[in-house]
């Protein structure tokens, strides 16, 4: 694809009536996150400044942020590039989402209410349905937005009211859609299981911390094995990825990436 596609899911044109900088960043991070601009591939400024009606101002402001955020790379008297993660920058991005992820769980189990947690648990029966019945039907669930497979920890996360973790989270799970962007999303989702999504969940509603950080380490350790898999990686030549994938845990490939 090329920055002349169509971004999928929201208006690929800046309109008028809102800031044409944070319009043009959210288009541009669009662009890169559902692969319209491919990882490696440079940016061409003058292209898409076109493409999306604006001055190559706002652009290069949005190029700036966005290499600030690890999913554009600037070289010196070439540009900027979609950036392209290399198997330990991968792990080391995993790693993140694990602490962020086991810090935010103990302070939702201290802080969401009862009826946030009802909520959490409608949204993975809700999800965890509409992977069935695509399932029964031969199908595959419609790609949705970037993040969609992690729709369930990003909402876990934000209960956790803190929204620099929030955010944080938010970016690091980014940077891992950007790695699987030119893979094979639909197989994996495929094989997704709600069922520790469902384990960590019950955890959570009974506020067992020990319980539910346990759950949800093992979990996220088996997705970052799926990770390194579906990439065409041998997890046993990363020492420091060391999930019970590596173990030969019947879970590989179980969960979502």
């Amino acid at each position: 694809m090329n920055a002349y596609a169509e971004p999928a899911g929201s208006s690929s044109v800046v309109q008028r009536g809102a800031t044409v900088s944070r319009q043009t960043e959210s288009i541009l991070r669009e662009m890169v996150l559902n692969g319209t601009l491919a990882p490696g591939e440079r940016l061409n400024e003058v292209t898409i400044a076109d493409r999306l009606g604006v001055s190559r101002g706002p652009l290069r402001e949005a190029i700036q942020k966005l290499a600030g955020e690890g999913l554009l790379q600037l070289e010196s008297h070439r540009g900027a590039f979609v950036r392209k993660y290399e198997p330990r920058e991968i792990i080391e991005t995993y790693e993140m989402r694990i602490a962020l992820e086991l810090y935010a769980v103990r302070l939702v189990i201290e802080r969401a209410s009862d009826d946030d947690l009802e909520a959490l648990g409608i949204l993975l029966a809700e999800s965890s349905a509409a992977a069935e019945e695509a399932r029964a039907g031969g199908g595959t669930p419609a790609p949705g937005p970037y993040v969609a497979e992690l729709d369930f920890h990003q909402r876990m996360v934000s209960l956790s009211e803190n929204s620099a973790i929030v955010a944080a989270s938010l970016e690091v799970n980014h940077r891992l859609f950007l790695a699987l962007t030119h893979t094979e999303r639909s197989q994996v989702r495929r094989q997704h299981s709600s069922s520790e999504h469902q384990e960590v969940l019950a955890a959570v509603r009974r506020r067992d911390t020990a319980t539910a950080t346990a759950l949800l380490e093992d979990h996220l350790e088996i997705s970052m094995q799926n990770t390194l898999a579906v990439l065409g990686l041998d997890p046993l030549e990363y020492p420091q990825a060391h999930g019970p994938a590596v173990h030969g845990s019947k879970n590989v490939l179980k969960t979502e990436v």
